[in-house]
């Protein structure tokens, strides 16, 4: 899977905003929790009008944006758009950036509610298919195989089906509920914790617990209907 740079202007800088590398790749990278002195240098520098070391911040974080996006949408062409519509949007509004919490929460908030409204004004359209994306069975589906499995039940989980099982469970995950999917793919697949998700979803922690026990319910439903268990033969 390749990705293209694409030019984009910024106040009068010409800009790059390339797409995110394969999604596999980042899924080894450390998720930063603290606000890097970095990041906060490099905003600095953007607000007083330096916007071309931007490019830095984008570099740094577009790829697990893009890989939010890409499991909120189900849609790789879509994903490309939101990723680079939210490093667009958090520069036209850097001076109301006030470092209460880091870019990478700030610029998730962004990319996750272009996301949600951008899924919910064309709800009908038509899924691209996980089989014909190259190398979708990385750590990242990997992370969602225990949340479909029952804690004393190997069932369809064992270890010689997980590498078809995580392909399975990313076709689950386009079928549940949208505001359970991103609590999903924010809490178990990029690994955020419950004050992080409820920050950029706007939303307590207390519900983001809620909707995740609900939304690993449905994907393991889900899941099951299309992959039921192996039942034991009763005349053996």
């Amino acid at each position: 899977m390749r990705f293209f740079p694409v030019q984009r202007q910024f106040r009068g800088t010409r800009e790059v905003v390339g797409h995110p590398r394969q999604w596999r790749e980042a899924a080894s990278e450390p998720f930063v929790r603290a606000v890097p002195l970095e990041d906060l240098e490099l905003i600095e520098k953007i607000k007083e009008g330096q916007t071309e070391v931007y490019g830095k911040l984008v570099l740094k974080y577009q790829d697990r944006v893009f890989n939010a996006c890409w499991r909120i949408c189900g849609h790789l062409d879509d994903a490309r758009d939101f990723t680079q519509e939210a490093f667009v949007k958090a520069l036209e509004n850097i001076d109301s950036f006030r470092a209460q919490s880091g870019f990478y929460t700030w610029i998730f908030r962004i990319a996750v509610n272009l996301t949600l409204s951008g899924r919910r004004k064309d709800a009908k359209r038509r899924m691209a298919s996980l089989d014909q994306i190259a190398d979708v069975s990385g750590t990242q589906a990997a992370e969602l195989v225990p949340s479909t499995n029952d804690e004393d039940d190997d069932g369809p989980m064992d270890a010689a089906g997980r590498a078809d099982a995580r392909q399975a469970i990313l076709s689950a995950l386009n079928t549940i509920d949208e505001d359970q999917r991103a609590v999903i793919v924010l809490r178990d697949i990029e690994g955020m914790n419950y004050d992080e998700v409820g920050e950029i979803l706007d939303i307590p922690a207390g519900t983001v617990r809620s909707r995740l026990h609900r939304g690993r319910m449905a994907l393991r439903a889900a899941f099951l209907t299309e992959n039921p268990a192996p039942r034991a033969d009763l005349n053996e």
